[in-house]
């Protein structure tokens, strides 16, 4: 799995926000943020003199999608947000080892495959496995692919 960070500006988040819902994508947490690129902020001329506002308000979206739907993603992402000016904004791809969904404990993980620095060989055999974490043992997962094994005292 690989989480999405697209920093972009505030104007264009409504666009972005229908652009995945209509490409199938509908889940994202959605920040207010502040920051500066290249640009170094702006200047703005106020009540006769300059006024330099060097952080501008931004809005982050994060998306948490499996490896096959990442260029779908920062497509749909680039269409909605382009508009060819200065700070337009970024976006960032990072892995993601495991999901937990907090009401079951459901687990969601990506078994390591081939590749190169986290990026996955050529048709990988992605795995999802599904477990609930009881309270008196930690589930430890063996590196090496094989069975899960529980440990106990940590």
């Amino acid at each position: 799995m690989k989480m999405i960070k697209a920093i972009i500006k505030p104007e264009r988040f409504e666009y972005v926000k229908k652009a995945l819902e209509d490409s199938g994508f509908p889940g994202m947490t959605v920040t207010e943020v502040q920051g500066r690129g290249d640009q170094k902020g702006i200047t703005l001329e106020y009540r006769s003199g300059h006024m330099t506002v060097d952080l501008l308000p931004k809005i982050q979206i994060e998306i948490v999608v499996e490896y096959n739907k990442v260029e779908h993603v920062i497509t749909t992402i680039l269409e909605a947000c382009r508009t060819g000016k200065v700070g337009d904004g970024r976006i960032f791809v990072m892995p993601v080892e495991r999901a937990i969904r907090i009401r079951t404990g459901e687990t969601l993980e990506e078994k390591t495959v081939g590749g190169t620095f986290g990026v996955p060989a050529s048709n990988p055999p992605v795995e999802f496995t599904t477990s609930v974490e009881d309270e008196e043992m930690m589930v430890w997962l063996d590196l090496a692919g094989s069975q899960p094994t529980k440990k106990s005292g940590v």
